[in-house]
C-alpha cells in the first residue's frame, strides 16, 4: 500500500462517516406524528357538523385549556353544533377542541363528542344513547 491509497483511505473514511451521519440524522424520530386534519369545509359552511355529549357530564370551558373558565356543564346526549375545531400542543401531545353551541357557546375536548355530519344523525345517535 502506497502513499496515495494512504491519503484516498484518509479521505474516504471521514467522508463516510459524515455521509452516514447526514442520512440517518434525516431518519423521523419515533416519537413524532403526523396530525392528518379530517375533510371539513370552513369557507363553504357555517358549522364543521353536529355534535352529541358522550360522557355523562363534561365541562365547557371558556378557552381551549382545560384550566380555562367553565361555562357549566353539558350532559350525556346533548346535541351540540359543532362550529370550530382547534389542535392545541400540551407539552409533548397534540389535544383536540371543538367550539359548540348548545344553549351555551364554548370549547370541549373532541373525545367527549361525537361529531356527525347532519343534525338527524346526530339525533337519532342521542336516542340511541338515551335507550
Amino acid at each position: 500500500m502506497g502513499p496515495h491509497f494512504s491519503k484516498v483511505f484518509n479521505v474516504a473514511i471521514p467522508m463516510s462517516v459524515i455521509t452516514f451521519i447526514i442520512l440517518f440524522s434525516c431518519v423521523r424520530a419515533k416519537n413524532s406524528f403526523s396530525i392528518i386534519p379530517p375533510p371539513t369545509y370552513p369557507l363553504s359552511r357555517p358549522l364543521i357538523g353536529y355534535g352529541v355529549i358522550v360522557p355523562s357530564y363534561t365541562n365547557l370551558s371558556s378557552d381551549p385549556d382545560a384550566n380555562s373558565f367553565s361555562h357549566g356543564y353539558m350532559r350525556r346526549g346533548t346535541i351540540v353544533k359543532i362550529l370550530e375545531r382547534k389542535a392545541v400542543r400540551k407539552q409533548d401531545a397534540i389535544e383536540s377542541w371543538v367550539f359548540v353551541e348548545g344553549g351555551y357557546k364554548g370549547w370541549l375536548y373532541e373525545d367527549e363528542v361525537h361529531i356527525y355530519d347532519s343534525e338527524a344523525q346526530a339525533i337519532t345517535a342521542s336516542e340511541v344513547m338515551s335507550q
